[in-house]
């Protein structure tokens, strides 16, 4: 959305803003989102809420539709969030995205989401088996390493 598209919705009676923007959110993907139908009551949130999102999700000249939908479902996967990743998947099908490349972006999302967790983990795990009584976090990539390699302790 362009800047100018923006500022004419801001200067505009919320009454025909929110109208405005649910049918441009529909027209888009389909279907309006459950946040923004729960939303849509209460403008001061809604309206600029929904122009942040409308930036992000179509505003990026540099990735077509496809890709962001894609991106939209793997990180939806990533973060558990069951109705968004239907929605967006429900979105995508409609755009003619096949399952396969779907599945692949539910992959992605699922590795990063495994390696956050075990990036968290095996950092709270290290911090508390330190060596020589230091508390800071070491940066080992030592196969031998008694902290970093779980594997070399019996």
């Amino acid at each position: 959305m362009e800047l100018e598209d923006i500022v004419e919705i801001l200067k505009k009676d919320p009454e025909k803003a929110v109208p405005e923007l649910l049918e441009d959110v529909r027209s888009q993907y389909g279907e309006v989102p459950y946040i923004m139908n729960f939303m849509k009551d209460l403008p001061e949130i809604f309206i600029p809420k929904t122009l942040y999102e409308n930036s992000i999700m179509r505003g990026f000249k540099n990735l077509d539709p496809e890709t962001v939908e894609l991106i939209a479902i793997g990180v939806a996967s990533a973060l558990r969030c069951e109705h968004c990743l239907k929605m967006h998947i429900r979105v995508a099908k409609r755009r003619g995205i096949k399952k396969e490349k779907i599945f692949y972006a539910i992959m992605i999302g699922a590795s990063i989401s495994n390696a956050a967790v075990l990036a968290e983990s095996t950092r709270a795990l290290a911090s508390e088996f330190p060596d020589n009584g230091n508390k800071e976090e070491k940066h080992c990539y030592d196969p031998d390493c008694e902290i970093c390699n779980i594997s070399s302790r019996s």
